[in-house]
């Protein structure tokens, strides 16, 4: 199979650079100065066992080519450009006929739980993923891999259920690229269960390493007990502690242990925006439809956009500011 990876930034880069290692045909799409970068000079990996830097074919979208029948778009972009994407590769015309909505597999390697909802409109075949791989993309070009002994552990199956022999195959893929790959028929929950680890990602965007313990509880059990009132089943952080094990830890690389998280990326690079609508946000609308009161999520929401807008540093919100908010 052919890969296409719409999202070269931390975790398509890393997945892309991988998958090319091991001799797998991979396109990678970005934009602005980290397409420039890549087609200058090619994407380079730093990872804790050193660095390798792979020249590989970069796009910034769709062109007059037929994609090939046996291309597999990986949807890596954060949550809050999925639409646009979507938008953009759904019509690409495949060889043979048709289009990539009506005829090519979509893999979704996102956080959150709304791509997959928002894909299978315009995609018959859709593919979530539950990440973890810890990698931080921050400067053209770079992407920084933090995963040791190996890089992610990437569960897939298909939606809105099951599984097939299309995920067996790029499960082998992603194996054979180093990464540990399962399975499985109830992928959901484990991505919700990912989902609730998220949450705290925009508490790390607004206040850095700092964070008191008690509100790092309170917004996960406000997304425990909202995922609890709409019964939706997700995996427990015991359940995820086992499956990991000592199979993805976090080494430093180049002797600096990772930034941040995807959240605190985006505020760090200046983005203008970040994908804590579809994480603490997810919770709002469920406590909303189901009566289940979110104020901290809510107000972690309002804090991230708020930075994002201001241009407030990563890791720079006023606690007390924050806690305002909550109440």
């Amino acid at each position: 199979m052919r890969y296409v990876i719409i999202g070269a930034g931390a975790v398509g880069g890393t997945i892309g650079v991988r998958l090319a290692q091991a001799d797998r045909d991979v396109t990678l799409v970005a934009r602005g100065a980290h397409l420039d970068a890549i087609r200058e000079r090619g994407l380079t990996l730093r990872q804790p066992d050193g660095d390798v830097t792979a020249r590989l074919a970069a796009i910034d979208g769709p062109d007059d080519r037929l994609l090939p029948a046996d291309t597999v778009l990986v949807l890596t972009v954060k949550s809050q450009d999925t639409e646009a994407a979507l938008a953009t590769w759904v019509d690409a015309p495949v060889a043979g006929g048709g289009t990539a909505g009506e005829r090519l597999p979509l893999v979704t390697a996102q956080n959150g739980v709304a791509n997959e909802r928002a894909a299978l409109r315009l995609f018959a075949d859709v593919h979530p993923v539950c990440v973890w791989l810890p990698a931080t993309h921050l400067d053209p070009g770079v992407v920084v891999a933090n995963g040791h002994p190996h890089p992610g552990m990437l569960h897939i199956g298909r939606y809105p259920r099951g599984a097939d022999d299309t995920d067996r195959a790029i499960a082998a893929d992603l194996t054979a690229a180093g990464f540990v790959a399962p399975v499985r028929e109830d992928v959901l929950s484990w991505k919700y269960g990912k989902l609730l680890s998220n949450l705290g990602n925009g508490l790390q965007a607004l206040l850095g390493e700092d964070i008191p313990d008690a509100l790092v509880e309170r917004v996960r059990g406000e997304g425990v007990a909202a995922l609890a009132a709409a019964r939706i089943p997700h995996t427990s952080p015991a359940q995820e502690r086992a499956e990991r094990g000592d199979l993805v830890q976090q080494r430093p690389v180049g002797g600096a242990d990772r930034s941040g998280g995807s959240t605190w990326q985006s505020l760090a690079r200046g983005t203008g925006s970040t994908e804590v609508d579809h994480l603490n946000g997810e919770i709002a609308l469920l406590g909303r439809l189901h009566g289940v009161p979110t104020p901290a999520n809510v107000a972690v929401q309002r804090a991230v956009r708020l930075a994002s807008r201001e241009k407030i540093a990563a890791g720079a919100f006023p606690l007390a500011e924050l806690e305002k908010m909550i109440a």
